[in-house]
Parts: C-alpha cells; sequence; structure tokens
C-alpha cells in the first residue's frame, strides 16, 4: 500500500520518527540535528501535499510540525538531511505489530503535540441523544437515522415503536462502518440488533482484516450478548454498544479532529450525534408530562389506548429511578420518563449505563451531569446547562405559580 497510494504522508511520517528516535529528550547541545530532521519532514510533506489533500494524517502532521518547530526553536531555513534508518532488535516485534504508526492515533499524530481533545456522544431508552456538543434531547426518530457520517466512519440507528401505537421508540438495529483506511484496516461492518449482539464483524473477523495495523480496530465482548466494546485505535475512537432488555444503547468517544472530518461539511446531511434531531422529531420533557398525566385520565375512563406492561406513577417512577440515579440530573429525569411511557423497568438500566459509559468516555468529568433547561426564559438567555437541580424546580414552580395568578 505504501507504494501505490498517491499519498506519501506514511512515508514522511517513519522517515521522521526513524530519524528522531529518543531525540524528544536530547539536550540543548543536539537540537540542530533534531531541527535537521524536522525540515527534512517538512519538505517531504510539501513534496505530497497534492496528493494527500484530503488525508487526516497529512493534516495532523501539517500542523505537529509547525508545533515543534516552535517548541524547538527551530528555523524553517536551514539545511535538511536524509534520516537515519533505524534498525529493529531481533524480536522486537511488539514494534513491528504496532506499525505503522499511522495506526495508532495518539502516537503519530500527536506525539510531541497536545493531548487531542476528546468529545462523546451517546443514544438510549426511548430514545435520549446526547451530542458531541453536550446538547440533551429526547426525540421520536422512528425508522433509520444517522448518528455518526465522516470520513472514517458512518453508524445508523433503527428505532421501532415500544409499544403498538405509542410515539415511544427505542433502538433496535445498529449499523457501524468502519471506512477502508490505509494500511490500517480494511472496510469493516458491524451490526446488532434486539436478541442479537454479536462480538464479531459482518464476515465473523474480530480486527481490521489483513492490513499490517488490522490490530489498531478490535471488537472486545465484554458481557457475553450483553455489552461489546469496539477500540479503534487509528482514528483515536472507543465505542460501547449495549443490548439492555430488548433495546440497544450507543456510547463513543472520538476526536474532535475526526468528528469533523467530512469533506464538505456545509453540504453535509443530518448527523444526529453532531447537530441533533431535527425539531419536529424532538420532545419536550415538560409537555410530555402533561400528555402523560391527560393519558392516564385517558386510560381510567375507557380501553381505548395501549397500556403499558406495568403502571408507574410519578412517586414510584421517580423512586425506581432514584435506586440507579441518585443524582437528579437528566439522565434521572430520562428514566422517569421513560418508566412513565413504557411500564418498562429496563429502560431504567439503559439510563444507568448510559450514565456509567458517560464517566468512562468523557474527557470532562465537570460535564458528566447536565441538567434541564428552563423554558421560561427570554431566547438566548436560557440557563445554563449546569444549573443545579433545586434552583431548576424552584424556577419551574415559580413559573406556575405565575401562570395561575394569570
Amino acid at each position: 500500500p505504501t507504494v501505490t497510494s498517491p499519498c506519501k504522508i506514511l512515508k514522511c511520517n517513519s522517515e521522521f520518527w526513524a530519524a528522531t528516535s529518543g531525540s524528544h529528550h536530547l539536550g540543548t547541545e543536539e537540537a540542530p540535528e533534531f531541527c535537521t530532521a524536522l525540515r527534512a519532514y517538512a519538505h517531504c510533506t510539501r513534496r505530497t501535499a497534492r496528493t494527500c489533500r484530503g488525508d487526516l494524517a497529512y493534516h495532523s502532521a501539517v500542523h505537529g510540525i509547525d508545533d515543534l518547530m516552535v517548541q524547538h526553536n527551530c528555523s524553517k531555513d536551514g539545511p535538511t538531511s536524509q534520516p537515519r534508518l533505524r534498525t529493529l532488535p531481533p524480536g522486537d516485534s511488539q514494534e513491528r505489530s504496532d506499525s505503522p504508526e499511522i495506526c495508532h492515533y495518539e502516537k503519530s499524530f500527536h506525539k510531541h503535540s497536545a493531548t487531542p481533545n476528546y468529545t462523546h456522544c451517546g443514544l438510549f431508552g426511548d430514545p435520549h441523544l446526547r451530542t458531541f456538543t453536550d446538547t440533551f434531547q429526547t426525540c421520536k426518530v422512528q425508522g433509520a437515522w444517522p448518528l455518526i457520517d465522516n470520513n472514517y466512519l458512518n453508524v445508523q440507528v433503527t428505532n421501532t415503536p415500544v409499544l403498538p401505537g405509542s410515539s415511544a421508540t427505542a433502538t433496535s438495529k445498529l449499523t457501524i462502518i468502519f471506512k477502508s483506511f490505509q494500511e490500517c484496516v480494511e472496510q469493516k461492518v458491524y451490526q446488532a440488533e434486539m436478541d442479537e449482539l454479536p462480538a464479531a464483524f459482518a464476515d465473523g473477523s474480530k480486527n481490521g482484516g489483513d492490513k499490517h495495523g488490522a490490530n489498531s480496530l478490535k471488537i472486545t465482548e465484554k458481557v457475553s450478548g450483553q455489552h461489546i466494546e469496539i477500540q479503534a485505535k487509528y482514528i483515536g475512537t472507543t465505542i460501547v454498544v449495549r443490548q439492555v432488555g430488548r433495546y440497544l444503547t450507543f456510547a463513543v468517544r472520538m476526536p474532535e479532529e475526526v468528528v469533523n472530518a467530512v469533506e464538505d461539511r456545509d453540504s453535509q446531511g443530518l448527523y444526529l450525534c453532531l447537530r441533533g434531531c431535527p425539531l419536529n422529531q424532538q420532545i419536550d420533557f415538560q409537555t410530555m408530562r402533561s400528555a402523560q398525566a391527560t393519558e392516564g385520565r385517558a386510560r381510567r375512563k375507557g380501553p381505548s389506548l395501549p397500556a403499558p406492561p406495568e403502571a408507574f406513577t410519578y412517586e414510584t417512577a421517580t423512586a425506581k429511578c432514584r435506586e440507579k440515579l441518585p443524582v437528579e440530573d437528566l439522565y434521572f429525569q430520562s428514566c422517569v420518563f421513560d418508566l412513565l411511557t413504557t411500564g418498562d423497568v429496563n429502560f431504567m438500566l439503559a439510563a444507568y449505563y448510559a450514565f456509567e459509559d458517560v464517566k468512562m468516555l468523557h474527557s470532562n468529568k465537570d460535564k458528566l451531569h447536565l441538567y434541564e433547561r428552563t423554558r421560561d426564559l427570554a431566547p438566548g438567555n436560557t440557563a445554563a446547562m449546569g444549573t443545579h437541580p433545586t434552583l431548576w424546580v424552584t424556577l419551574l414552580c415559580l413559573s406556575q405559580c405565575w401562570l395561575r395568578l394569570l
């Protein structure tokens, strides 16, 4: 692939790493040697710039070179030299298995620069969406919808009604497509459905195929039939898929650089993890609470509406959710909402595991909990996501009292 690929950034990377192995610990007396190798690296990237225009590794290398030039006080003008090729010691199989460097996101793209900024997206329950920008929505989105769509990865979910005649939906099918990437992985497809959570890709394999960096994409079964994890190290991405009750949950940790890697962002279609659900597909918690109360009265008057498997009142749903979710954030409120809507106690577990995945995958531990914004403030003056739930309840009560006075 190195010979046939028109983009030669992999060759530039490997030559630079070979020339500077261990040199990021060099003293100042050897800095000129590092700068010489760095200029050679820059010259190599310029030669392949035209054929690497859409390559993520190329753009990362260019930014990395600029950062290193500043860090080491290197001049862009000066001598360049061919790198000293470093031979592997006998039996150094681990280094061979990790090669090429391009197949490990942090090692290849950010070896000498700052840690990449990771983002999180999750989908669970009836269904509830947490986007890469930490926006939290409850949506209808029945049928097939794209969660992620970029140059490296596609994720699509299918949501089906939980009960006949109900607007409540949950994820019954998930398809993940990992696109072929340089020397690292072949295209791989992962599919999960209700009562079928495989621990392998659709072709039966558990890694990225026959390419040299195949192990940079791996599936691990955490709990048989209930929990799998996919590590895509070549794009710095971790995906968690669970089956809770009959339905699926999805969570991902992905670098911002990969999230935004699209050819034409302006003309890109809907992408739920990035753009959220369309307005006509969003459900408002407060409106639905009133609707649930009306539906409950309708059930008592006649059998026309389908009844959930177990009837929860607001008090019993709240008590049940508090068993697993003691903080009354949006995960807690989602749990209450789902129990009232579906009557299925497994939705409490879905909210619980969704929050557990956030704790594992979200890079900012101060943003684990999200709290509902009030609807009664002027546009453009919404409450912050971090508003304490007690303040939110107080504001809601005051607004309801004001409405009664009117």
